[in-house]
């Protein structure tokens, strides 16, 4: 005799995490944030508060990593107790992978121009 199939595998279609998801407070507080965090930059540009160009670009640059902090712990939900912070440490692999592949693309391109063969005389009047 089999058993009826809700009891014979239970936990089909499962996901099998035991760790908590995000709450409706943590989603609202991280979508605060989220809004005043892309607020800040487009007020900084439209409004030109500040007459320093260098200024606004670093306090642009600044929100943009505080952003992305903010999406990482409140809709990511990555922390160290995490499946044992193996997600964390996967996530941080990625950044440093992506930072290397990004930051030796910029250095090429900017070191292309000087390492390239000058041209001959002859072939410039062409």
């Amino acid at each position: 005799m089999t058993a009826p199939p809700a009891t014979a595998a239970p936990d089909l279609h499962g996901h099998g995490d035991t760790h908590g998801h995000g709450t409706r407070r943590g989603y609202l507080i991280g979508f605060a944030l989220s809004v005043v965090l892309t607020a800040i930059p487009f007020w900084l540009v439209m409004t030109g508060v500040l007459q320093n160009a260098q200024l606004t670009a670093l306090l642009i640059f600044a929100c943009a990593i505080v952003q992305i902090v903010v999406h990482v712990i409140y809709f990511l939900h990555l922390t160290t107790k995490a499946e044992g912070g193996w997600t964390l440490m996967a996530f941080v692999f990625t950044v440093v992978i992506v930072g290397i592949t990004i930051g030796g693309s910029i250095w090429i391109m900017y070191h292309l121009n000087a390492n390239m063969m000058p041209m001959m005389p002859a072939e410039a009047g062409r």
